[in-house]
């Protein structure tokens, strides 16, 4: 007796192709169409797999354009930006920070000069956050840093007791050499090369943009639940940190 082919993989069948056609490029049998994307894809049988895993979705790209000392900056970097960066996994959200903010970039006798907003002390808390980026390298490693100078009395003298806690490997000294020199520098003129070419130009901090666009109403969803933003955008399977609540919105900005 011939076997039996069972009457989903018939009706598959029948519906993909009247006559018991089969999809060109598909040179797999009718009991493996739906075995991976690649058989599905290959049969043009994808709506009719059901069990296929879905396709790593892309992250959010999230922006913050900030300054070291401005308390709204702070605020939402410290209470909303780590918050949903610990609730979420990894490959959700990427997030891009940028210390510069309302600086000024001055050539003062053929060397780069800045001038911050919130003074000179606000100016080395963003070149200190800026070196210890570039010799961190990895998010995971100088976030949990910067978090906690920001969130701490002094952002300007916590960095060592900072690295003690999340990232002891990191060498300060490394650091402290960048701050010092032209690294440090060459750091604080590309992050003002990227706060000026913003469209539409910044006109506060913290700005935010979300997957390379600030509108007025993604700033104020960021600022309201940030979480919420993002579980809302992302196009992959939601955790289930993404049926959290509104967080209540932050101080205003520090304008230009």
């Amino acid at each position: 007796m011939a076997p039996t082919v069972p009457l989903a993989v018939l009706a598959l069948v029948a519906l993909v192709a009247p006559g018991l056609g089969v999809a060109p490029g598909c040179d797999y049998p009718a009991h493996r169409w739906c075995s991976s994307r690649d058989a599905a894809v290959a049969c043009q049988v994808e709506s009719r797999c059901p069990s296929l895993p879905r396709p790593a979705a892309a992250p959010v790209e999230l922006s913050l354009y900030y300054e070291s000392l401005c308390p709204a900056c702070r605020e939402f970097l410290v209470r909303d930006l780590f918050s949903t960066w610990l609730l979420l996994p990894e490959e959700m959200l990427n997030i891009t920070l940028v210390p510069y903010g309302n600086a000024q970039e001055r050539n003062v006798s053929g060397k780069l000069d800045f001038q911050c907003q919130h003074g000179p002390e606000e100016c080395l808390g963003n070149m200190i956050e800026a070196c210890l980026m570039h010799e961190a390298k990895n998010f995971s490693t100088y976030f949990p840093v910067i978090f906690c100078m920001e969130s701490g009395s002094s952002v300007t003298k916590n960095l060592e007791a900072c690295l003690q806690i999340y990232a002891p490997e990191l060498d300060s000294g490394r650091i402290a050499a960048c701050v010092q020199g032209d690294a440090g520098l060459a750091l604080m003129h590309r992050n003002a090369q990227l706060t000026e070419a913003l469209d539409p130009p910044h006109q506060y901090v913290p700005w935010i943009t979300v997957n390379g666009k600030h509108t007025d109403e993604l700033q104020a969803q960021a600022e309201a639940s940030l979480l919420g933003l993002v579980c809302h955008l992302y196009q992959g399977e939601k955790p289930e940190a993404c049926g959290g609540s509104k967080a209540p919105k932050i101080p205003s900005g520090c304008r230009r």
